[in-house]
């Protein structure tokens, strides 16, 4: 587009591609000339094309103003997924065309009748015609797995639910399951609200505002999202850190959810201060406290000799853990490590070969 001279789209054309009119609206390097069709280089495809999909997506647009549209495009953006989000109800046109070309939902690939559905998976058979079925890998029924309760890079929770149900008959293009921000194959980032313009007692002076009860209660703005937890085991020079449940001065109640390796599990529901994973590392040599000297005089010299490194739950924080891993670093000695770097020199020596036999 760069130094070309750009018809709108809503141009008046003939059949043969002609512009009707002596004098055409353009766009030139961020001026808008009017000028002949002579020196017309280019034509818009659609009139909304000089916006984004966030400005698009704003109704009556043109009757805003630009400062305020800009503020609209940016809070767009930075929209999180809600537990229960509503399609709204005065929109553009555009939030089915979002959704469905967002490559996060599933789309039918071409005409066919839904032959089974559950909550993970969606199972379609095509209407294919014998040179499809020739050029194609796949079989007429394919099926399609539904993320659920996924993490995203900026922690909110992706999870797709289905929208159609079994002998239901699909088109292509049509969109087969919801969640993420979208409803019924239309992006929906917010809700519906009744909003009155009013003052009400001077709380809602300037760019405050008052929202019911209601709105708090029943999860209207509520978002899920997923957070990752994560604990190192190192070989300090006092010894080695060990994941445990069985940690020192911690009640049997603090570590019910914790398995054999300290973790805690699936399903759990947590809160502030609980323990997420147990670890114990080895303590320096210092003057032991009355109540070690007591566990060291009951249990022997190693009671008292490690302290309690546990991961716990932040402040503010409660959930429930939907996934957990556990990850080990393979110790090799030398010898595995001379009889890799043999294996290694072998296969260097055999791919150089190939390339200059090639």
């Amino acid at each position: 587009e760069d130094k070309k001279v750009i018809a709108q789209a809503n141009a008046k054309v003939d059949e043969k591609g002609n512009f009707l009119t002596e004098k055409v609206k353009s766009r030139l390097d961020g001026d808008f000339p009017v000028t002949e069709p002579a020196n017309i280089a280019l034509m818009d495809v659609a009139p909304n094309q000089i916006a984004s999909i966030a400005a698009s997506l704003i109704p009556f647009l043109e009757n805003d103003d630009a400062n305020r549209a800009l503020m609209g495009s940016n809070m767009m953006r930075q929209a999180v997924p809600l537990l229960r989000p509503e399609a709204p109800i005065v929109g553009t046109g555009l939030e089915a065309r979002v959704a469905q070309d967002s490559r996060v939902l599933i789309n039918a690939e071409a005409d066919g009748v839904v032959e089974y559905v559950d909550a993970k998976n969606i199972t379609i058979k095509y209407d294919r015609t014998e040179e499809e079925q020739l050029v194609s890998f796949n079989g007429d029924s394919i099926t399609y797995e539904l993320a659920t309760f996924k993490k995203t890079n900026q922690n909110t929770c992706l999870n797709l639910t289905p929208i159609v149900r079994k002998g239901d008959k699909v088109k292509k293009g049509q969109v087969l399951c919801e969640g993420y921000a979208t409803e019924k194959g239309e992006l929906a980032l917010g809700r519906n609200l009744k909003v009155a313009f009013m003052p009400w007692k001077g709380y809602n002076f300037e760019d405050a505002i008052v929202i019911s009860e209601k709105v708090v209660k029943d999860d209207y703005f509520t978002s899920v999202h997923i957070e990752e937890f994560s604990l190192e085991v190192r070989d300090t020079k006092r010894g080695e850190e060990e994941l445990t449940s069985d940690i020192p001065n911690v009640s049997e109640e603090a570590t019910k959810d914790l398995d054999e390796n300290g973790m805690i599990r699936i399903g759990a529901d947590i809160k502030e201060g609980d323990i997420l994973i147990g670890k114990i590392t080895p303590k320096g040599e210092t003057d032991p406290t009355p109540e070690e000297k007591l566990l060291r005089a009951i249990f022997g010299d190693k009671a008292g000799d490690v302290k309690d490194a546990s991961l716990k739950v932040k402040p503010s924080v409660k959930g429930v853990v939907v996934d957990k891993k556990l990850f080990e670093r393979a110790i090799k000695d030398r010898k595995s490590r001379a009889e890799e770097k043999t294996i290694i020199a072998q296969l260097d020596e055999e791919y150089n070969r190939e390339i200059s036999a090639l």
